[in-house]
């Protein structure tokens, strides 16, 4: 019963309030998110997977969002820069 409402507030953080965490980390990564029942499937290049894997790890374990938000846009402007 427990490990459920770990899962749940783990799938909550990622999608955000009315999925807007999801959508920001979309759009700064340039990467389509599902979030399937226990399962997060990130669709995207391989560098790009890489940025948005590191932002919903970090939320998942408890970072708060804003501070996932400015190093996520700081490493896809790097990412952006050099491709």
């Amino acid at each position: 019963q427990k490990v459920h409402d770990h899962l749940g507030r783990a799938v909550g953080r990622v999608a955000g309030k009315d999925g807007k965490t999801k959508f920001a980390i979309e759009n700064a990564t340039r990467t389509r998110i599902v979030l399937a029942d226990q399962k997060v499937h990130i669709l995207g290049s391989v560098a790009h997977i890489r940025v948005a894997r590191d932002a919903i790890c970090a939320l998942i374990l408890g970072s708060p969002p804003g501070k996932v938000y400015n190093s996520m846009r700081t490493t896809a402007a790097r990412l952006l820069q050099r491709f």
